[in-house]
């Protein structure tokens, strides 16, 4: 069974999903990406995770390091769960490469090449954003591409992290 609720914020109306446990959904509503609910979601807004998922996102998007991140268990390939793992390691107001992460994941086989480009689509199908930090992957210069939130959001949430303040 999974279950979702919508909550608000400053960047609009997000959909948390989760399987009892563990958020496996957390998504702007209407993103790239974006599972719709199925027959099978349940609305259950008291759930213990979103409650852990809603203070956690009041203080990010306060402003404030939040503090350890909900338990999330996001569904994907093999490769997608290892670069969404890296995604766990980047930490809070830094950014790094989708190159930087392909080369972090082919150090851990010798010899196994991983291209910036495969990285950039397990980053993209993230389904767990903001708490899976998918927005602090940058282009190759630091450029900001991708998100499938939309760039807007991408770099207000960067802003944010940074203490940029917005008006």
């Amino acid at each position: 069974m999974k279950y979702r609720c919508k909550l608000d914020s400053p960047l609009g109306s997000i959909i948390l999903e989760s399987d009892g446990r563990s958020l496996t959904g957390l998504w702007f509503l209407g993103q790239k990406y974006f599972v719709p609910a199925s027959s099978d979601v349940t609305e259950k807004p008291d759930l213990p995770v979103f409650e852990k998922a809603r203070i956690w996102l009041d203080a990010y998007f306060s402003g404030k390091k939040p503090g350890p991140v909900p338990p999330a268990a996001p569904e994907g390939s093999e490769f997608q769960k290892s670069v969404w793992k890296a995604l766990r390691k980047i930490p809070y107001g830094k950014t790094v490469t989708y190159g930087d992460i392909a080369k972090e994941l082919a150090d851990t086989v010798p010899g196994k090449k991983v291209s910036p480009r495969a990285v950039g689509g397990a980053v993209g199908r993230n389904p767990v954003s903001i708490i899976i930090p998918c927005h602090r992957v940058t282009g190759k210069n630091g450029s900001l591409t991708g998100y499938a939130g939309g760039l807007d959001r991408k770099k207000h949430l960067l802003d944010l992290e940074k203490g940029v303040k917005r008006k």
